[in-house]
C-alpha cells in the first residue's frame, strides 16, 4: 500500500535550515535499506524523468557516495558527493552533501548541505526526518530556487512506489 502522507518541508526560524518529514508505509529495516543501498537509491533518488546513477558507495562512518543525476534530454549530468559522518544503523546517519566534478571532487558551484537523517517507527510505518543545514540563508535559497522542494517530494513518491513492490 502506498503512503498517502505528504512530504512536509519547512524552513526553520534560523533561515539556514530545512526540516523534511515523511512517513512511509513500511518497516524501518525496509526504509533504511532503501536509503542506504545504492542499487535501491538509484531507483528512487532522482525526480522522474531524471535518474540517479551511483559511481561508488561505501555506506559507513567515514564512507563516501558518488552519484550522478542524469536528465532525460541530454542535459549536462550533475555529479554529487556525499560524505557520511556518524552512522547508527536503522536509526540515523549524518552526511555532508556537495555538488562535485566528474571525479568526485566537491565544487563551489552550489552550496554544501549538512544532513542529519533519522528513522523512527510510527503507527503508519516509518517516519524519516531530515534536518538540512546550510552555511547561510542565501545558500538555502539557492538550493530551494533550484527546485529542491519539488524534486525531493517527487523522489519520495518514487520511494513510495519502490516500497510498495519490494
Amino acid at each position: 500500500m502506498i503512503s498517502t502522507i505528504a512530504t512536509m518541508i519547512d524552513k526553520l526560524p534560523s533561515g539556514k535550515e530545512l526540516l523534511v518529514t515523511r512517513t512511509f508505509n513500511a518497516p524501518i529495516a525496509k526504509v533504511w535499506q532503501a536509503w542506504t543501498d545504492s542499487r535501491l537509491l538509484d531507483k528512487w533518488w532522482a525526480p522522474k524523468p531524471w535518474r540517479a546513477e551511483t559511481k561508488s558507495m561505501d555506506f559507513k562512518t567515514g564512507g563516501v557516495w558518488l552519484y550522478t543525476m542524469i536528465g532525460p534530454n541530454h542535459e549536462p549530468p550533475a555529479s554529487c558527493r556525499v560524505d557520511f559522518g556518524n552512522v547508527d544503523p536503522q536509526k540515523s546517519f549524518i552526511a555532508t552533501v556537495a555538488f562535485a566534478d566528474e571525479n568526485g571532487n566537491p565544487t563551489d558551484a552550489f552550496p554544501k548541505m549538512h544532513w542529519q537523517v533519522r528513522f523512527q517507527p510510527s503507527d503508519a510505518g516509518t517516519t524519516v526526518t531530515v534536518d538540512i543545514r546550510f552555511d547561510s540563508e542565501a545558500d538555502l535559497q539557492k538550493i530551494v530556487g533550484m527546485g529542491f522542494k519539488e524534486g525531493f517530494t517527487m523522489a519520495h513518491g518514487n520511494l513510495d512506489e519502490l516500497l510498495a513492490v519490494s
